[in-house]
């Protein structure tokens, strides 16, 4: 088996590779090229779109079941990236210096947490422009889905 670089996944880029939409093929391609990094609060997030398609009837009870058990999957491989104090000093100093939101702040955080501030030459893999711009200014090779 070839090790794969580790790369960090924020939410948004972990729905496609549970549900198939749009960005799904780019997020296969993804998957057989980084391991993902992700923050603590992502299960949570992922679950809660899983729950948002089931409720505008984009998904069925069956594609709920499927898409969970995609995600337990991905869950068995990652890394998370547990909250503590630097990880929230950090949220908190990226809001100054960025246009994120409160929970895209806890992601980018996490991703510098991880790379140990350096973030040159480490992947930061998107769905959402304004993080995925955030993370390209912070120094991420950012990878769209």
């Amino acid at each position: 088996m070839v090790a794969r670089e580790f790369a960090f996944w924020d939410a948004s880029a972990l729905v496609p590779a549970c549900v198939r939409q749009a960005g799904t093929p780019q997020a296969d391609i993804n998957l057989t090229l980084y391991t993902p990094v992700v923050w603590w609060g992502s299960y949570v997030e992922v679950r809660s779109a899983i729950a948002r398609l089931r409720r505008v009837a984009i998904l069925d009870n069956r594609g709920v079941l499927k898409a969970v058990a995609s995600l337990d999957r991905l869950r068995s491989i990652w890394k998370t990236i547990v909250p503590d104090d630097s990880l929230v000093d950090e949220a908190c100093r990226l809001l100054d210096v960025y246009p994120l939101r409160a929970a895209d702040s806890l992601q980018l955080a996490a991703a510098m947490v991880w790379c140990h501030q350096r973030p040159a030459g480490r992947s930061f893999i998107g769905g959402d422009k304004r993080l995925n711009e955030a993370a390209n200014r912070a120094g991420f090779a950012v990878v769209e889905i």
